[in-house]
């Protein structure tokens, strides 16, 4: 890989596609269904255990307002380990299946549009073009921390905002 190089893990929500820094996924676990926590956010669906830890777990269709979908064998939850200013918050996100790990020139990827993309851009990265469709590269701080770092503690405890 050299240093124009972008690797990404590519998920699929319904028909689109969606994908995030390699860097910051840290496991990719088969869907368990994370323990409830009363009182969170509509897309904060519990805890996911994690080799004894427990990982606040988000629905990224609700994340989006998409309609919930029922687990199915591909359902995965992608354990990302988000940077924040003052500290590295881990976080696991329920999406519908992995695609693939996939690199891309930087010089492939598109601002992303204001316009013509049904989802908020300030949480998109960039745009890949493909023959199918477009790749929307999220941006795993913004989308989920703007909301979830206020709704959710430190070590996976709610905190009253």
């Amino acid at each position: 890989m050299t240093g124009g190089d972008v690797q990404v893990v590519e998920f699929g929500l319904g028909n689109e596609v969606f994908a995030v820094p390699v860097t910051l996924v840290r496991e990719i676990l088969d869907y368990a269904v994370p323990s409830h926590l009363p009182n969170g956010p509509p897309h904060f669906v519990g805890l996911t255990d994690l080799r004894g830890q427990g990982v606040p777990t988000v629905d990224f269709r609700r994340r989006l307002g998409l309609p919930a979908a029922e687990p199915t064998l591909a359902t995965r939850i992608l354990i990302l380990d988000v940077p924040l200013p003052d500290r590295l918050l881990t976080l696991g996100v329920v999406i519908d299946r992995v695609l693939s790990v996939t690199s891309f020139e930087k010089a492939e990827i598109e601002p992303a549009p204001d316009i013509g993309i049904r989802w908020n851009s300030q949480y998109i990265t960039g745009v890949i073009r493909r023959e199918t469709g477009f790749v929307v590269i999220v941006d795993a701080a913004r989308i989920f921390t703007t909301e979830d770092a206020i709704g959710v503690g430190n070590h996976g405890q709610l905190v009253n905002a």
